[in-house]
């Protein structure tokens, strides 16, 4: 492949989404984070405020490209020019990598908006990691994809979760983003064991890892991203950085942003966690703890 590699850990620490309200605080005080990611859908304007913005924090600041319109999931033919834009944004604002999920938004050229789910065959997978090589080869890198939050599953699917994302960081070469929140959203509303599901995950391939916030629904957790980190999260999360070692680390908050004081003090949480992380090894110790929590908050 003629794409360059994902370096290890190029970023460090716990980063914050890039947010319209907090542009001036950002700008003006140049708090200590580390890093930023940028929701890169919303910068696809060919001028405007928001570049505008960009422009300067990306003067003071590494920052990470994360997407939700490469629709990898879908059978469509890729979208070329999304990649076109995308391509130019990365050329103009350097990010440190680019990433997407894995989902679909499209069918027959027509978007939806939302994040769309994926049977686990292996023709989803050979179709996913597929078109995740094609958008690798023209974006010219690997890119990082990230698990889902789900509330179903399809009756046809014939691997896990995990056994999916494994064949598809295998055959397409891209890395993976590890959402915990995610892991377990998915887990309390399938019933699966959520640090098997982390065991089951190659240490190497995770680059990046998010924490956001949940809604507790009458019959299921609704991953709302507009919250506080709840504490049995915490504690995967935990478990998590047992397992992978000092992964860069993102507090995802997009609905109902807060003040970014609140933001900071999250930030804290997971600094605090991820200081206590030397290198990658067995999680071992922690399974039994973050089971007892996940069981509890059923």
């Amino acid at each position: 492949m003629s794409h360059k590699p994902v370096t290890p850990y190029p970023i460090s620490g716990t980063g914050l989404g890039l947010r319209f309200e907090h542009y001036q605080r950002i700008l003006t005080e140049r708090p200590d984070v580390p890093w930023f990611e940028v929701l890169v859908d919303n910068y696809m304007g060919r001028g405007g405020l928001p570049l505008h913005y960009l422009e300067q924090v990306c003067q003071q600041y590494p920052i990470t490209f994360h997407g939700v319109g490469m629709s990898l999931g879908s059978t469509d033919p890729l979208n070329l020019e999304y990649f076109k834009q995308l391509k130019q944004l990365k050329q103009r604002f350097e990010p440190v990598h680019i990433s997407d999920h894995i989902a679909w938004i499209s069918v027959s050229r027509q978007y939806m908006h939302d994040l769309m789910p994926l049977p686990y065959t292996l023709e989803a997978l050979n179709l996913i990691s597929d078109r995740i090589s094609q958008a690798q080869e023209i974006l010219g890198e690997s890119i990082l994809v990230e698990n889902p939050s789900s509330y179903l599953s399809f009756s046809n699917s014939e691997m896990t979760e995990v056994e999916f994302i494994q064949g598809v960081l295998d055959k397409s070469g891209c890395e993976l983003l590890l959402d915990v929140n995610n892991i377990y959203v998915s887990a309390k509303n399938q019933g699966f064991d959520a640090c098997a599901y982390l065991d089951g995950i190659p240490v190497g391939k995770v680059k990046e890892i998010h924490l956001a916030g949940f809604e507790y629904r009458e019959h299921y957790l609704y991953d709302t991203h507009g919250y506080q980190v709840r504490e049995e999260v915490w504690d995967l999360y935990q478990y998590a950085i047992q397992r992978f070692g000092s992964v860069p680390t993102l507090i995802e908050w997009d609905n109902d942003v807060p003040e970014f004081d609140t933001l900071l003090d999250e930030a804290e949480k997971a600094n605090s966690i991820l200081k206590c992380s030397v290198t990658p090894r067995s999680a071992a110790p922690l399974r039994s703890s973050v089971n007892s929590s996940v069981k509890k908050s059923a």
